[in-house]
């Protein structure tokens, strides 16, 4: 109630001395400084008070209804805000920009990103519709028709400070004789509001983003580990059936096959549950199940590795390279009545690896009995774990056979750790 007689009397103090000062030249210019202004005068000094008086009561009354409370802030001509952003100055600017554009009649926006300034008007509600008021409605013609907004980003750590000012487009005068009606004050409140709206829709698409990113994560994983599981059992699968076989034809040597099986399972088991692994890991799970095969094959299985050291620590998918080996053994020189040799040559590019698993065994001119989960597997989880551009290519050899090859770009080390 103060801060309203306040604002009351200090327009009537500022209408009152407008009027002497009026009165004194009205005295001077119809009836000679001796004598006074007139009834006329004083009938148009009576009409602006009224005016003056009904104005403070409206703005008082609107301030009211848009704050519910008045004191010296809300009822104030020019506002003032002052909000922190959690985010850099560039985006903060491009922020503050679309809230202020968002205000309803604002016009002639001039931004500057350089200095990180927003300036703009915005027209108040005209009673009028447009028409010009009556002649002899004075304080309507001399009414303030448009609110500025200046808006000024300041940069920090991480943060942005952003400085928001809502003036009256008129001089000092404004605020001794005039009032905006709350214009200034409900301005200010609607560019907070949009700020914060947009400040709180970025962090919830940023939260989505976050949780949809974990949730893909966690279902890679999940997907990854099924094919894992599909795939051990597949390897364990080929070597006891060659295991059974012997212990009918040559138990001694099934019995030295199933102690290097015991063994290669003890070096493997414990690496079951990761989903990746190196070509030196996979290299050596490849020759141990390549020496188990030999204790069965003998002369009509050989093994040729050009692998270059370098390339030893190249990460790629556990049992990958196992499951071409597999393929080369099962359906290119086992069925293959005098055997053949199995290549494992791994090769470096500018932007790529290869790694090849070659055979000279019946090649793609005889029927298989496999089903292609494993080739579809393993392509499955090169693309989970190393990216597009990782696959498997399977070509014939020359002269005879098959040659798979897997290709990994060269920073596929980055793309599993991001992974």
């Amino acid at each position: 109630m103060f801060a309203s007689l306040a604002l009351i009397l200090r327009i009537l103090l500022a209408w009152a001395a407008a009027i002497v000062v009026a009165g004194f030249v009205w005295s001077g210019i119809f009836s000679g400084m001796d004598d006074g202004p007139g009834w006329v005068f004083g009938l148009l000094a009576m009409f602006l008070v009224v005016t003056a008086i009904g104005s403070c009561i409206t703005h008082i009354r609107r301030v009211w209804l848009i704050a519910g409370r008045l004191d010296g802030t809300t009822l104030s001509s020019r506002q003032r805000r002052q909000i922190e952003l959690p985010m850099d100055a560039g985006p903060a600017f491009a922020l503050v920009e679309k809230a202020i554009a968002e205000l309803p009649r604002v016009e002639n926006i001039e931004s500057a990103a350089g200095s990180l300034q927003v300036r703009a008007c915005v027209r108040r509600v005209d009673p009028y519709n447009g028409r010009p008021p009556s002649r002899w409605n004075l304080p309507a013609r001399l009414a303030i028709r448009r609110n500025s907004v200046l808006a000024t980003v300041t940069p920090g750590q991480g943060t942005s400070s952003v400085t928001l000012l809502f003036e009256p487009d008129a001089g000092v005068w404004a605020d001794l004789l005039a009032v905006d009606e709350g214009s200034n004050y409900e301005n200010a409140e609607a560019v907070s509001r949009a700020i914060t709206r947009r400040v709180s829709e970025q962090r919830r698409d940023e939260q989505a983003a976050a949780e949809q990113t974990s949730t893909e994560k966690e279902l890679s994983v999940a997907k990854l580990n099924l094919l894992h599981a599909q795939v051990e059992p597949h390897f364990l699968y080929n070597t006891l059936a060659n295991a059974q076989v012997l212990t009918r034809t040559d138990p001694p040597r099934a019995d030295q096959m199933l102690g290097h099986l015991i063994q290669y399972l003890r070096s493997s088991l414990p690496s079951v549950d990761e989903s990746m692994s190196t070509l030196r890991v996979e290299l050596e799970r490849a020759q141990a199940y390549l020496e188990i095969l030999k204790i069965r094959m003998g002369a009509r299985l050989a093994l040729q590795v050009d692998v270059a050291p370098a390339l030893l620590d190249l990460p790629l998918p556990s049992m990958a390279l196992q499951t071409l080996v597999e393929n080369a053994i099962k359906h290119g020189l086992e069925p293959k009545p005098g055997g053949g040799t199995v290549w494992i040559i791994a090769r470096a590019f500018d932007d790529h690896v290869t790694l090849t698993v070659a055979d000279d065994g019946l090649g793609f001119g005889h029927s298989s009995s496999g089903t292609g989960i494993g080739l579809k597997n393993l392509r499955e989880r090169l693309r989970l774990t190393c990216g597009e551009r990782a696959g498997v290519a399977i070509v014939s050899n020359f002269p005879s056979g098959v040659a798979a090859t897997i290709t990994l770009p060269r920073d596929a080390r980055e793309a599993i750790h991001a992974a």
